[in-house]
Parts: C-alpha cells; sequence; structure tokens
C-alpha cells in the first residue's frame, strides 16, 4: 500500500475533476486518446488529485481510468464509485496500475436525497456509508468519502457520518454543495462546524466541492478553505454539469494573488493554466466566454482611455496579476507563407505542444494552406488547426468540396461533397441563406436531421481577413453535442462545425452506456 503524503497545514490541495464531473457536459464526450492527453497535461499542471472517471459506468470509462493510471507520474489518481461493493471492486481493477490510487465512494446523505433517492433512513445510510469505506480501505489506503448534498445536509448529522467514516478508514471527507445553494457564509460555517465538532476531523483532510448554480462556487470553495478544507475539489475553465463547477485557475490565482490574506499557497504550476485551458477548449469544443476570470480573451484587455492610460505608467493600477503569470503571453509572434518547419515547431513548443513529425507535417501543410489566404498567422489560429488535426477522434464524414451561390435575387444553394468512409457522396441543398442551404446539403448526404440548438459565430483574430470560428450544437435522444469549425470563409466554417457535431454524436451513439451521477 501507498503511504499517505503528509501535508503542510498551508499547503491547499487541488482535485481536478475535469475527467469525470466536468465531463458530464452535454456534448462533452471524450474518448481515451482525449483523456490521456488531458491527463498528461494535468499532471503537468500540478494538480495534486486527478479524478479519472466512474470505472463501473461503463467499459470506455474503465479502459480511460487504468490508461491514465500508467500515465500520470505525479498526481494521485482517483476513479469515484458509489456506495456498492461492485462499484468499489471496479474501481479498485482500474486504478491497480497508480503509483497513488484514491477510491472515492459516498452516498446523498441530505433529508431529500435520502427520503427520495434511496427510501432509506438516516442509521442505514450510516451502516452503508461505513460499509463503502471499510471495503475500499481493503484495496487501497486513501479513501476519499463524499456526503452527496452535504450543503442541504443538517450540520448535526453530517457530523455523525463524518466522524463514523474517519473511524472507517477515511483519509478525505468531500462536503459537496452538489445543488449549488449554498451561500459562502453558510458554506464556510458547515466546514467550520465540521472542525469544531467531528472526533478525529484533524487526522484527515476536508475537501470542498461545490457547483455554480447561483455562480458561487468559487466563493464557496474559498470560505471553506478560510474555515479550515485544505482540498479543493475543481474543473478546468469550469466546465460541469448544469452551470459547471468550482473554476480551478480562479481558485488558485486567488490564493496566490492575495495570499497576504490567506497565506496559503497550491502546487500548481500557474504559468501552465492558460495552456491547459486553451486544449481542453480545443478537445471538447466547448469556448470560454470572454469575459471569464483568468482565461477569458479579455481577462486581460483593456479598451477604456482611463484604463489604457494607468496602465502605460504603471500596470499594476489595472492589473492585480500579470499575463505571464498564468501563461499568457503579451505579445504573438506571426507566422505566414514563408514560415518553415522547423519555425513552426519551434512556436509550437513555446506555446507548450509538442509533436510529432507526422503531426507537425500535417500542422505545417495547414499553416501554408490559411497562409495563402490570411496573411498574417497567430496562436488562435494554431490552435484551431490543432484542434482540427491533431486533438480529436476518427471522424465518420470529411468535407471535402464546398461550393455556395447566394444573393438577394438567388436561390441560396450549396453543393457539397462529403467523405463517408471511402466513399464520396455529392448533393446539393437549398435554405433560406447560405448557411441554411450548406446545413441542408449536409443532412441530405448524411441522412440525417437533428434539431439545431445553437449557432453561433465568432472572429479568431482581428483584421478582415480573421478566421471565422463557428459552433454548432446539434441535439439527439435527449443529448446535445457542441462542434466547432474555423476558416476565413464563414460558410466554410460552419459546414466544418456542423460535420465536427455530426462525427462527436456518431461517438456519442456508439458510447451512450455510461451512466452519470451527480455530486
Amino acid at each position: 500500500m501507498i503511504k499517505k503524503i503528509k501535508m503542510s497545514i498551508n499547503n491547499v490541495q487541488i482535485f481536478d475533476t475535469t475527467l469525470r464531473d466536468g465531463e458530464q457536459v452535454p456534448g462533452c464526450k471524450l474518448n481515451t486518446e482525449q483523456k490521456l492527453i488531458i491527463a498528461n497535461r494535468l499532471d503537468i499542471l500540478g494538480v495534486d488529485v486527478i479524478e479519472a472517471g466512474f470505472p463501473v459506468s461503463s467499459p470506455g470509462d474503465y479502459n480511460s481510468v487504468l490508461e491514465i493510471s500508467k500515465i500520470v507520474k505525479n498526481a494521485t489518481v482517483c476513479g469515484l464509485t458509489r456506495a456498492n461493493q461492485k462499484d468499489i471492486e471496479v474501481a479498485a481493477a482500474a486504478l491497480k496500475y497508480a503509483k497513488r490510487p484514491r477510491i472515492h465512494t459516498g452516498i446523498g446523505t441530505s433529508d431529500s436525497h435520502i427520503l427520495y433517492k434511496f427510501n432509506s433512513t438516516q442509521d442505514k445510510i450510516i451502516e452503508r456509508a461505513i460499509q463503502a469505506v471499510s471495503y475500499a480501505k481493503k484495496y487501497v489506503e486513501d479513501v476519499e468519502f463524499y456526503a452527496e448534498d452535504a450543503g442541504r445536509t443538517g450540520n448535526e448529522f453530517l457530523a455523525k457520518i463524518c466522524e463514523q467514516v474517519i473511524k472507517a478508514g477515511a483519509t478525505v471527507l468531500n462536503i459537496p454543495d452538489t445543488t449549488g445553494y449554498c451561500l459562502p457564509d453558510e458554506y464556510g460555517a458547515k466546514i467550520k462546524f465540521l472542525k469544531e465538532n467531528v472526533k478525529g476531523i484533524h487526522n484527515v483532510t476536508i475537501s470542498c466541492h461545490c457547483h455554480n448554480d447561483l455562480g458561487l462556487a468559487t466563493a464557496n470553495a474559498i470560505a471553506g478553505v478560510q474555515n479550515g478544507a485544505r482540498q479543493v475539489e475543481c474543473t478546468i475553465n469550469g466546465i460541469g454539469e448544469r452551470a459547471g463547477n468550482t473554476a480551478m485557475e480562479e481558485v488558485v490565482m486567488a490564493l496566490q494573488t492575495r495570499k497576504d490574506l490567506f497565506g496559503l499557497y497550491t502546487k500548481i504550476n500557474t504559468d501552465q493554466i492558460y495552456k491547459t485551458s486553451r486544449l481542453l477548449t480545443q478537445i471538447t469544443g466547448i469556448s470560454v466566454q470572454p469575459n471569464k476570470a483568468i482565461v477569458g480573451a479579455n481577462a486581460f484587455a483593456h479598451e477604456s482611455g482611463i484604463h489604457q492610460d494607468g496602465l502605460i505608467k504603471e500596470k499594476i493600477t489595472y492589473e492585480i496579476m500579470t499575463p505571464q503569470s498564468v501563461g499568457i503571453s503579451d505579445t504573438h509572434i506571426v507566422l505566414g507563407k514563408h514560415s518553415g518547419r522547423n519555425a513552426i515547431s519551434h512556436h509550437l513548443k513555446k506555446m507548450g505542444y509538442q509533436l510529432n513529425d507526422e503531426q507537425l507535417n500535417k500542422v505545417t501543410a495547414r499553416v501554408k494552406e490559411l497562409a495563402d489566404i490570411k496573411k498574417d498567422i497567430y496562436d488562435e489560429d494554431l490552435e484551431v488547426i490543432l484542434s482540427e488535426e491533431i486533438y480529436r477522434g476518427e471522424d465518420k464524414y470529411n468535407l471535402v468540396y464546398l461550393n455556395v451561390v447566394s444573393g438577394n435575387v438567388a436561390i441560396p444553394t450549396a453543393t457539397m461533397e462529403v467523405q463517408i468512409g471511402k466513399d464520396i457522396v455529392r448533393k446539393a441543398g437549398f435554405g433560406n441563406g447560405p448557411v441554411d442551404a450548406t446545413f441542408a446539403a449536409i443532412r441530405n448526404i448524411t441522412k440525417t436531421n437533428y434539431p439545431l440548438m445553437k449557432y453561433i459565430v465568432n472572429a479568431i483574430t482581428g483584421g478582415s481577413d480573421a478566421q471565422g470560428e463557428v459552433t454548432v450544437q446539434l441535439k439527439y435522444n435527449g443529448h446535445s453535442v457542441v462542434g466547432r469549425g474555423a476558416h476565413p470563409d464563414v460558410i466554410v466554417a460552419s459546414a466544418k462545425a456542423y460535420i465536427n457535431a455530426l462525427n462527436r454524436l456518431e461517438f456519442l451513439k456508439t458510447n451512450n452506456k455510461k451512466v452519470k451521477i451527480v455530486e
């Protein structure tokens, strides 16, 4: 068994659940290869714990946890379970290669969960919790217990069940605000109550797991830390079910920026934050809002003349942290059609991407193609190329050719060729406009007709020759997926985004046995 590493009382551990709770975002179904890429980046980032998945939920999730356990060098690898023996046995098997394995088991503790979800009693819930922790302890030394819906659980009962699972061998107590219901003072007071009323609690780590339904996830997590919690469960970019989870980058930078107040630290390599954020965006297709704290496009942008004047004189007038502290450069190194393979490789390495020869050849070819269309290639353009050429699974549909006729006196018509397996299929579509006609052509070729839930167009960089980035959301059988595409021609970008969404749907349809669990 792995001996638990002793932690400084001033160290706040970062438990990243992007690959488990974060993946519960509609449309964010990741395959094993994509999860391995993200897990490797999280290990480089310096997170303490990677919750790799819910192994019993599907063969795909089991395999992902198994493979992640093999490659992670530094972080603890964690698998989620419910409070039953089969879940725990499967998780233990999936974690068998992990250098530092952790089983995360638990059960709902609020009155609503006990009554309506389990049709049980408080005493029986405590009994199940003890059994689960004790059984998990047979496989791993490090066992984390979650009291689901702790935010709406009475403090007296919560303290009682926490004390019992500590006796059973729990090393970490997760106190989730599952529905994002608590206010910061309320959540902080709950952590303080446990610290003061649970026997043996000073021998374990208290963990905050907060959801963002009221926009308070980060504030609640910080309040928990202020009252004695020393682990925060969070996701990159704050992704997660419903309104999302606590955003890792916000907690880490709040603790670092206000170390004068907290006197606490994390082991996160903060200069890797932005790279990790962008990687996740590329792989999932889920964009970050421009005004998102720390990693949003406008997080370090200043338009006001008063602000600009202050920044020119002294940056600290309007910036409480530097862009470089989270891995954002002040300047863009511009690439073009004359840039060679080595120059592109060098620039990608500076951006944090290490490609093999085959991958580099693909990216270089795309850079040359794009440079014939637009003059300058920016970091954002390279990231789009990476997302399309490197960080995606095998596609069923591939765009070959698109020609669109449109205007105020013409019927918008799109003629298109799409490769489906080894076949090239050509058909036309008509619509109310060029985008509508393009989507009609795709539906005709693929013989699909999924509801279009969202269509968004953004410019990736400035200038009239900027690439258009299109986001498309399609719905299928109660699920939704997000597709992204980029091209200087926004109609082509739209076609690529729609086809990308279709490919994600195909993946979802063949991997739809995943069981979801919400904390």
